[in-house]
Formats: structure tokens, C-alpha cells, sequence
């Protein structure tokens, strides 16, 4: 089975702590990184400083589809072009499309969660898994591609 004990067995209050650090880090990144949070959380008046826990949330902005939109194609990606490994995309057939930029460490995460997640619901290296996702527009097909190969 594909575990991470370390993951699966955290206290709440440590796991919220984690999280808390994790959304810090993150915010750290996109503010230096990408100019549309960088204005939307100083519109806001928002810095890491005030991000504490995660009730805190409710400070930062949503970012909607047109947002995604109006940044296509790259200034949404928070590393530099260099370091995305893969790109995802949409069509683009309601506007301008959405595009996804994935670095090699996203892979290594995505593909640990879905193996986790489907070593979970009993999937074993023996087992022939089926993805009927589409591997298209939506990504979710290869998440669970990478999971079930990780798995073996």
C-alpha cells in the first residue's frame, strides 16, 4: 500500500499548522511571482504577516475564471517557463484559453496523492486500473495515470 504515515496520522492542530505554512509559502511565492496577486492581495491590504491561520482565509481574494482568462497565457505561473514540465490547456471556445503550467515537483505531489488515494480504495500493483477520464482538456485522466503507475 502507498502510504505517508507522516500525512495520515498528523494531530489536527499539527495538520493546521501545516496548512497554515503551506498557504504562507504559497502566498510568499505568488506575491513576489505573479503581478495579479501581487495587486490583488495589496488591494486588499493583505500580507503573509496577516495570514496566521486558516480562518484567514477569508482575507485573501478568489480568483475567478476571467482572471485565468486575462493572464493567458503565462502570467499566472508563479516559477519561470524554464521549470514548467508540462502545460495543460483549454480550448479556449468561451474566450481566451486557460492554461496550466505544472513544474517537475507538481508531478512528484500529484502523483503521490492519487496513489495514496487509490492504494486507499484497495487498488494493489496487481490490479489493472482502467482511467476513464478523458486525458484531454481536463487533467484529472493523468493524476490518476501517475497515481496508478506510481502504485506499479
Amino acid at each position: 500500500m502507498t502510504e505517508n504515515r507522516r500525512f495520515e496520522t498528523i494531530s489536527r492542530d499539527d495538520l493546521a499548522q501545516l496548512q497554515t505554512e503551506r498557504l504562507q509559502t504559497t502566498l510568499n511565492r505568488v506575491s513576489r511571482n505573479v503581478a495579479f496577486y501581487k495587486h490583488a492581495l495589496d488591494a486588499r491590504k493583505v500580507t503573509v504577516e496577516n495570514i496566521r491561520s486558516l480562518k484567514d482565509l477569508r482575507q485573501l481574494p478568489f480568483t475567478i475564471k476571467d482572471d485565468l482568462r486575462t493572464s493567458y497565457p503565462y502570467d499566472m505561473f508563479a516559477l519561470p517557463l524554464r521549470d514548467v514540465v508540462r502545460i495543460h490547456a483549454s480550448s479556449g471556445t468561451t474566450g481566451k484559453p486557460i492554461v496550466v503550467g505544472y513544474s517537475k515537483n507538481d508531478i512528484l505531489h500529484w502523483s503521490e496523492l492519487v496513489a495514496r488515494q487509490l492504494s486507499w480504495a484497495g487498488i494493489t500493483e496487481h490490479d489493472v486500473v482502467q482511467i476513464g477520464f478523458s486525458y484531454s482538456l481536463f487533467t484529472g485522466g493523468l493524476g490518476y495515470h501517475f497515481g496508478a503507475e506510481k502504485i506499479g
